[in-house]
């Protein structure tokens, strides 16, 4: 069996890896790091787990050991997709460069520019960044790229997912030909195919396990409900129910868990949720303060901490060994995140419970997640159980819901009858059909009538008009109806109003014999 010692690593390296008490390296560490320390460029793809920090880690401070750091021109680069996981490196990294003169800077956001600053304006040998940060520094002039003698990309896959393409290749770009680059990431996406068959120069590929597998160590179980309404309210309610009655059906077993959410507003609702039940949960997103994230989880690495609830930003990377159990509170939409989070648990030979809520919503998902792993989740019997129930049924649903809104249908239908008269036009009465027709009037019948058709059309017209000029003509019948009382069914005035003149009405005889 290959030992740490046949590497051929820096002797100060193996006498850290020594005291941190590692002795044979992982199958990833002993494919990587022979072709590393040649100088090739590596690609590795291992599941989350397998040590795939220390097979870049312990070649670079190998490599690194002659040489000396120039001022704004770090050596060598690590680009990782989080803060947490940069964090990380760096701590590995402080670990087995303990025995030697080399120094760092780690690039992340929530940390002070200045005190970044300070340290890359002294030189720096290893340089670990977020891609965002690592570029805000580079366009304000403080840091050259032109110095780098080993790139490494730790989790690509997990790069590229959360849209970091055009800032690897910028990064890329920003960096001489002649590095030597290191591509590390649990599944090959066809992007990872593109990005390496650009960057990489016949790369020795390291593949120690089939992609995004389960490790063997971790004892997959899914609770299957039918929440009993299909409102979401009722529904999420129901499922925090179920989590709780899953975290407590396992008793004693369960020494800390990561619990999982989709999106990071439902993060801080699971998290609120257990604690107002009294458990011990802290939620861990990328909108937090870094150093909120921070105290997290070293509380959760120490113990103080039991339940952790998180998004995706914590599913790749993150080294928490003694990791008991993993709970997808909400399954993946994407099948390979699926193997990064329950990936947090049966690290290092240990035993590891996953545990997956499903709604029937989420078959599409699971059918996505089992063809990926090849195997079939175990269902198991929910720790509580959900009644359901029949929405339609609910009376009070119905008044909120369709049976509402017809009646407001029925009612605006109602009043738009109103607006538009009380009788249809064709049983209104003629105007003055009742008034007789004065015989001196013959002669100026033709300019009255011209008077009382074009009176008429205009108080036809906005009856015709249509729906938008309805309460136009409901606000000006109202105030009639206030100066005059209700007078709909009396016959419109036209002429000279109300009041006729009694000249007017008087009848003219013409004299005998004319």
């Amino acid at each position: 069996m290959t030992q740490f010692s046949d590497l051929k690593l820096d002797p100060r390296v193996l006498k850290a890896v020594e005291e941190a008490g590692y002795t044979t390296p992982t199958p990833i560490q002993a494919g990587a790091i022979p072709h590393a320390l040649e100088g090739k460029d590596v690609l590795g793809i291992a599941q989350t787990g397998t040590g795939k920090t220390a097979s870049f880690t312990l070649p670079m401070i190998t490599l690194l050991s002659k040489g000396r750091a120039r001022a704004r021109m770090p050596r060598s680069l690590v680009l990782c997709p989080t803060r947490e996981l940069a964090a990380q490196v760096a701590e590995n990294f402080d670990i087995y460069a303990k025995h030697t003169r080399l120094t760092k800077a780690l690039l992340i956001g929530g940390v002070s520019f200045k005190e970044q600053d300070a340290l890359i304006d002294k030189g720096v040998d290893v340089l670990i960044a977020t891609p965002g940060r690592l570029l805000d520094h580079f366009e304000r002039g403080k840091l050259l790229l032109t110095g780098v003698q080993i790139m490494v990309v730790d989790e690509a896959d997990r790069m590229l997912d959360m849209g970091f393409i055009p800032d690897i290749e910028r990064i890329f770009q920003l960096t001489p030909f002649t590095r030597q680059t290191m591509f590390y990431s649990a599944t090959m996406a066809p992007e990872i195919e593109r990005i390496t068959n650009t960057f990489l120069h016949s790369p020795a590929r390291i593949e120690v396990a089939r992609q995004a597998t389960a490790s063997e160590t971790i004892e997959q179980r899914l609770i299957e409900f039918r929440p009993s309404r299909r409102d979401r309210e009722t529904a999420a309610k129901e499922k925090r129910a179920m989590l709780r009655a899953a975290i407590d059906a396992e008793g004693e077993a369960l020494k800390n868990a990561i619990i999982f959410c989709n999106r990071k507003s439902e993060v801080d609702v699971v998290a609120k949720s257990l604690k107002k039940y009294g458990y011990d949960a802290a939620p861990i997103h990328g909108d937090l303060d870094q150093s909120q994230r921070m105290r997290t989880l070293d509380g959760f690495r120490d113990g103080s901490l039991k339940l952790l609830i998180a998004s995706d930003v914590a599913a790749r990377g993150l080294d928490i060994p003694a990791v008991s159990h993993v709970i997808n509170f909400d399954v993946p939409s994407h099948c390979e995140d699926y193997v990064h989070r329950i990936g947090r648990t049966g690290r290092a030979g240990r035993k590891g419970v996953a545990i997956t809520l499903a709604v029937p919503a989420d078959d599409k998902y699971l059918a996505a997640i089992e063809g990926l792993i090849k195997t079939t989740i175990p269902r198991v019997v929910p720790p509580i159980a959900i009644e359901s129930g029949d929405d339609a049924a609910d009376p009070a649903r119905e008044r909120g819901g369709r049976g509402e809104r017809a009646d407001r249908g029925e009612r605006r239908g109602r009043r738009g009858e109103r607006r538009d008269g009380s009788a249809p036009a064709g049983d209104r009465p003629a105007a003055h059909e009742d008034e007789p027709a004065p015989r001196a009037a013959a002669e100026p019948q033709t300019a009255e009538a011209s008077a009382r058709d074009a009176t008429r059309r205009r108080d036809d017209a906005p009856r015709d008009e249509g729906r938008h000029d309805e309460g136009r003509r409901e606000r000006g019948g109202d105030r009639r109806r206030g100066r005059d009382g209700d007078r709909r069914d009396e016959a419109p005035v036209v002429g000279l109003g109300d009041h006729v003149p009694d000249f007017l009405m008087r009848g003219f005889k013409l004299p005998a014999g004319d």
